[in-house]
């Protein structure tokens, strides 16, 4: 019997072009696969032994070993390639249409009526790299106090601020009364406070972001599993995505190093449940900033972590790692790209060698997760605990 399930999204981490890739731009995109390739091969020695390299062809990453845990490659239903999308799916819930975006900055109507809710005048109102945004207008902020408000491909709302200009509670609190406000025809999947320090031409962000999410629109597993008494510990970047629905505990973190080390603990505190955690530093840091590098040593990083991370657990967990979206860091783009996510489990609990193909939507691993501990299933998803069980 499954005890405990502990979920591990690799954030950003895609295995190659979705069917309808090229309406989003992204044809060619292969996150793990080109990354592998253009550093010259990627060792990823735990993550190939649970059956990575079969999935897709990463260099590197051996394809003919026998598998000791399931694998297989998830499609994305949904219309869209962001986190919130991607991971509300997961969870059992598939939009039908996607999240606005704003491609040439948002109507003058939502910036005065975001003027008049928070009291502060807008410089910016543009898609930009958060990054580079606040080199460009970062002094000019210090000297007027108007916030930098930019937006990306992503349906986001992002509003920059200096923490000695605008202290960080209350960047937190114009970002919470502008979720407020964006809501129907502007509900964009997250407002995001950036908070940023440093001098003019040294400006650097800091890891005070904070996440807004709408709250998802149906009851997803998470709920399912918080009705049913099912412990759901967040770490990290889940609790704002989800908007805290459904999860009884959450657990702050502000890195990848930093959430491994909260799921170590996390074995320790919590023997029951799913704990749902994201790596966001393979999206923020790395996809976003096209470093390929630092995205394959990253990769590498998780590696070593797993291989100890598994020798920890028990007899009566499942382990499954995935992904949300891909954000491939060798094309020109800057954006996540529409890819299909990896799939893979670890237990004792379950069969070894396992090909679970190509699944229709990232709904299955929700859908699993809800027959592993017996709650309502979602509307959509196919279980596969029945193919993997022992």
């Amino acid at each position: 019997m499954i005890k405990r399930i502990i979920l591990i999204i690799l954030d950003a981490c895609g295995v190659g072009e979705l069917p309808d890739a090229d309406l989003y731009g992204d044809a060619g995109s292969d996150t793990l696969g080109n990354t592998a390739l253009i550093v010259g091969g990627l060792n990823l020695p735990t993550l190939a032994s649970l059956g990575l390299g079969k999935i897709n062809e990463i260099k590197g990453v051996p394809s003919d070993n026998e598998a000791r845990g399931c694998y297989g490659k998830l499609a994305e239903l949904s219309p869209g390639k962001d986190s919130t999308t991607g991971h509300w799916e997961l969870m059992g819930l598939v939009l039908e249409k996607p999240f606005p975006v704003y491609p040439d900055g948002f109507p003058d109507d939502v910036i005065k009526r975001f003027t008049e809710v928070t009291g502060y005048e807008v410089i910016g109102n543009k898609p930009a790299s958060g990054t580079e945004i606040i080199q460009e207008l970062g002094e000019e902020h210090m000297k007027t106090r108007k916030l930098i408000v930019y937006t990306s491909a992503d349906s986001v709302f992002q509003v920059a601020a200096h923490e000695d200009i605008v202290p960080i509670d209350v960047l937190y609190r114009i970002c919470a009364s502008a979720r407020e406000m964006l809501k129907g025809e502007h509900g964009v999947g997250r407002v995001i406070a950036r908070p940023f320090v440093g001098k003019p031409g040294s400006f650097i962000r800091t890891e005070g972001r904070h996440d807004f999410s709408l709250k998802p629109p149906q009851r997803t597993v998470l709920d399912f599993l918080n009705e049913r008494g099912v412990p759901v510990i967040a770490v990290g970047k889940i609790n704002d995505l989800f908007a805290g629905e459904g999860i009884r505990t959450f657990l702050h973190t502000n890195n990848n190093r930093d959430v491994m080390s909260t799921l170590e603990r996390s074995l320790d505190n919590y023997s029951e449940g799913l704990i749902f955690a994201n790596l966001v530093d393979f999206d923020m840091l790395w996809g976003h900033r096209n470093n390929y590098e630092a995205f394959a040593e990253g990769l590498e990083e998780f590696d070593h972590f797993l291989k100890r991370f598994l020798g920890k657990l028990k007899s009566d967990d499942l382990l499954i790692i995935t992904a949300d979206h891909g954000c491939d860091p060798t094309t020109s783009s800057t954006d996540h790209s529409r890819e299909y996510v990896p799939l893979l489990l670890f237990g004792d609990q379950i069969k070894s060698g396992i090909n679970l193909g190509v699944r229709k939507t990232f709904s299955d691993v929700g859908a699993t997760i809800s027959e592993v501990f017996g709650t309502k299933s979602p509307i959509w998803g196919k279980s596969f605990y029945g193919d993997i069980k022992k």
